[in-house]
This record gives C-alpha cells, structure tokens and sequence, in this order.
C-alpha cells in the first residue's frame, strides 16, 4: 500500500501536480521546483504572496546540490545534520523557477529525517518543495486529518503517512556569507551550528 502511494504520488509530481506529504516536522506541499505551471499552482494553492521564497527538501546531499551551490563549509553543515530539521541558505542553480527563490536568487534546503518525504523526492529524482501544507496565514500542521479538512480538496494528493512528529519548525541558516546567520530559530540550535563550522 505504501509502494502504491508513492508511485502515485511521484507520478502526479511528474505530471505537474500538487501533492501533501508527511516530514519529520510537519506537513508540507510538494511540486516539482522546476515547472513554472506546478509553481504558480502552489502559490494559488496557498494564496501565497509572490515574493515569499519556498524551501525545497532533497533525498540526500547529492540532489540537494543540483538545485544549489555547496562550498565545503555547507558541505560540513549538511553532513553534521542531515538528514534532520536544518535547512541551508545557498545560492541557486538556474534549474530552479525563479518564483520560489528569494530576491537574491537564494534557496533554503534541507534532507529530512523522515522516510516518506525522503522516498518522495528520491523517487522523484530532484529536489521538492516543502512550504508547509496549509494556507498562508494559517498555522502548519503535523495531522493529515487538518491538511484534508483545509486544503483537501485544493490539492491532487494527499499522501497519509500519519501524524508528523510536530515540534519547532526547521532551522533556517544562511551560509552565503563570511560569518554564517541565523535565518529562523527552530529545532536545531544555533550554537550547535556554530560547533559543527569551527
């Protein structure tokens, strides 16, 4: 049953589509990062306004690099953390559409430690988009019963994989510069991040 869902599931990503996903904080949607028609769908899904950048999720190091580009400093973060609930801010390759980046053409990205999302994208082949599975404004959520009840019927799949472990959303870390920086607080702690760099 699980194999059927993911095969499922990768193929309406292949075809554009819209899918929600269990991670190892909460739910998330997923689109291929590289089409412009499932981008501006996830933005009309969520009633996000353009200009807000989406993180993407990666099955290892390997992909997460053909979406952006890794020095050896986020190299040494990204094997101290992943795969767990720490995303790097790099700079990102042409691949991916312009929308879901940051004005300065920058992505976040992280490997979770959660078997269906890291299933998903593996099986996929590329990285995916991971902003949370709700509409903007609304909180996340970790329960597949929330995401189906609120944008349920807004999205082509939503794969149940049980509640998500839930807790603080994913540190978000910004490597581009000389000193590292604190993007958003979340599970990971900063100084640990800090040790892991000296």
């Amino acid at each position: 049953m699980q194999r059927d869902r993911l095969l499922r599931a990768i193929a309406i990503l292949r075809n554009g589509g819209v899918v929600a996903y269990p991670t190892d904080t909460l739910y998330g949607l997923a689109v291929d990062p590289r089409s412009t028609t499932a981008v501006d769908r996830l933005f009309e899904i969520k009633r996000r306004d353009p200009g807000r950048a989406v993180p993407l999720i990666a099955a290892s190091v390997e992909q997460a690099s053909e979406a952006a580009v890794f020095d050896q400093r986020a190299q040494r973060v990204a094997a101290a953390f992943w795969p767990g609930p720490l995303a790097i801010v790099l700079p990102a390759r042409e691949v991916v559409r312009p929308k879901i980046l940051a004005s300065d053409g920058s992505v976040a990205l992280r490997v979770p430690a959660h078997p269906v999302s890291q299933a998903l994208a593996a099986g996929f082949g590329f990285c995916l988009t991971a902003t949370s599975a709700n509409l903007s404004g609304e909180p996340p959520t970790s329960s597949p019963d929330v995401v189906a009840k609120t944008i349920g019927h807004r999205i082509d799949f939503l794969f149940d994989g049980g509640d998500s472990p839930g807790g603080p959303p994913s540190t978000i870390v910004d490597l581009r510069g000389a000193a590292p920086r604190l993007v958003r607080e979340g599970a990971v702690a900063w100084d640990r991040v800090l040790r892991s760099i000296e």
